[in-house]
């Protein structure tokens, strides 16, 4: 399943911030970066209020996720982008544990294009980075 158009990370500025600034935290095959982004305050929430409406409102950014996978993994597309469908897939399932606000780039590493049982090993990696990276719902 894709992720949808919103929770997607797609700038290459964007993925740049997160690189440069964000956390990380490595698993056996994947590496996790994530980077907390504060509301932004050119938002249309900060504009003049309406009518019974308090301008305090921020406006929050869902979960942006980007996969980052170098032709290191495997020099063949198809590969490349199977694992990305298949980590994809299983940031899906995690999507309505992680609390807004956070960009967050996957890096796919070598070791894990020889894996067997892709998905579910995935799920199992990425939910344990993003609980020590502290994205999930309850950390603040």
């Amino acid at each position: 399943m894709a992720l949808p158009k919103a929770n997607r990370l797609k700038s290459r500025r964007d993925f740049q911030a997160v690189f440069r600034e964000g956390i990380r935290r490595h698993g056996s095959h994947l590496t996790l970066r994530a980077l907390r982004v504060s509301p932004s305050s050119k938002s249309p929430c900060d504009a003049a209020p309406e009518i019974g409406e308090t301008k305090n409102i921020k406006h929050i950014t869902p979960a942006q996720i980007g996969i980052s996978i170098s032709t290191k993994v495997s020099k063949r597309a198809v590969v490349r982008n199977r694992l990305k469908r298949q980590i994809a897939a299983a940031l899906y399932e995690l999507l309505p544990k992680i609390s807004p606000g956070w960009r967050i780039v996957v890096v796919v590493k070598p070791t894990a294009a020889e894996m067997k049982c892709v998905t579910q090993q995935f799920l199992q990696e990425l939910e344990q980075l993003l609980e020590q990276a502290e994205v999930f719902y309850g950390h603040s």
